[in-house]
């Protein structure tokens, strides 16, 4: 594949259909956004590998909804990785890039050689979508099961939508002769609809009782997404990631028997929603004794942006609820003589 393509494939998201089989899907290619992501954290290699495969997820799992606004995918747990987290944010308009961002916290000294996912204990796998102001947000949690991020946003889908989901990732970094090394991740996403919905109560095949594909799938739906399923156990780690393989080709190598249509790429970037002014309101519930308590000895209170690395500094006057003056410094109006 020329230069000129890789770069056109570099952090996008393309859906396709097998029209055989009548299952979607989504192929990701996450370059200069996972680099942007990881480069500015110095992470463990278990770490991150999965903030890699965590904002893998976010960016084939934001576009299968009808997100106005956010979607979120969060981890937590009581091992050595303590917390994951990653945001997909909707385009904007038709045409403009979505935006992802990615983060973990983890505590270094318990951090040991075996595989990243059993470091994270037990926990939950949560996936939260955000429409924005004027809606209620709306929550989905399942345990940490499975071996792997992406086993837990099958049983995700499985148990709270009831639609077969099946991901494949890969994500290293990569280094071509020549050129400075950077992250890559690649993966496909594919998902079809149950041909009849379970009845509430019943119980999965699953572990713990989880629902699983075999569970909500029959006849010749359960032969197609077998099928499909299969095709995708044959794809190698450098074709999901690239850059040598572009997604379409990659499609035909995998599924060309089953007729594989694509549609309109979707371009992703990095992007946080951090501001100074949401930094206050999160610290508008606090007194001003709370406030004092964060402040430093030079007389400021500061905060890093867990996602970008931003850095704020702010007068403790300007901030809670007992705040006297406003973020400029100006006189604000002396409550008690309203």
């Amino acid at each position: 594949m020329s230069k000129i393509n890789q770069i056109a494939w570099d952090d996008t998201v393309l859906p396709f259909q097998l029209d055989r089989s009548d299952i979607r899907g989504r192929v990701a290619r996450l370059d200069g956004v996972l680099d942007h992501i990881l480069s500015r954290h110095d992470y463990p290699a278990p770490v991150g590998a999965l903030v890699a495969e965590l904002a893998l997820l976010a960016a084939l799992v934001g576009p299968t909804v009808k997100l106005r606004w956010k979607l979120s995918l969060q981890v937590r747990g009581n091992g050595a990785i303590r917390t994951l987290a990653a945001d997909y944010y909707a385009p904007e308009h038709d045409g403009a890039p979505a935006r992802i961002r990615a983060w973990a916290s983890f505590d270094a000294d318990r951090l040991d050689s075996r595989p990243p996912f059993e470091q994270v204990g037990e926990g939950y796998f949560a996936i939260l979508i955000d429409q924005g102001q004027g809606s209620l947000p709306y929550q989905g949690i399942t345990p940490l099961s499975g071996g792997s991020l992406s086993a837990c946003a099958q049983t995700y889908f499985a148990q709270s939508e009831q639609l077969p989901t099946r991901f494949q990732l890969a994500s290293g970094f990569s280094r071509l002769t020549g050129e400075t090394g950077h992250w890559r991740a690649g993966g496909v996403m594919l998902q079809t609809l149950p041909a009849q919905p379970m009845q509430s109560g019943e119980g999965g095949s699953g572990e713990g009782g989880l629902i699983e594909a075999a569970d909500i799938l029959q006849g010749a739906a359960s032969e197609n997404w077998n099928r499909a399923n299969l095709l995708l156990d044959t794809v190698e780690v450098l074709e999901l990631i690239g850059p040598s393989v572009g997604p379409t080709d990659l499609l035909l190598r995998l599924f060309h028997e089953e007729e594989p249509r694509v549609f309109d790429t979707q371009r992703v970037e990095f992007g946080c929603s951090c501001t100074s002014d949401r930094v206050r309101d999160t610290l508008s519930i606090y007194s001003a004794k709370d406030i004092a308590h964060m402040t430093t000895p030079e007389g400021i209170v500061t905060a890093d942006c867990q996602f970008c690395g931003a850095h704020y500094e702010f007068d403790p006057q300007s901030l809670g609820f007992e705040a006297t003056v406003d973020a400029d410094g100006q006189p604000l109006p002396d409550r008690a003589a309203e």
